[in-house]
């Protein structure tokens, strides 16, 4: 299950900066905005599942 949670939220960030730099690219604030936030939660999902590997061990 860890790598699964892990696979989602690494593919979260890259959507997430793919988003943010079509937005810069287009001038749109909003996208890039929307492109952070997506980021931003793929980086605390990643986080949380390096958390709870951790207190597995």
């Amino acid at each position: 299950m860890s790598a699964k949670h892990k696979a989602k939220a690494k593919a979260e960030q890259v959507k997430g900066r793919v988003k943010e730099a079509a937005g810069r690219a287009a001038g749109d604030r909003r996208t890039q905005a929307e492109g952070r936030t997506e980021k931003a939660k793929g980086d605390i999902r990643e986080t949380a599942e390096d958390v709870r590997r951790t207190l597995k061990k």
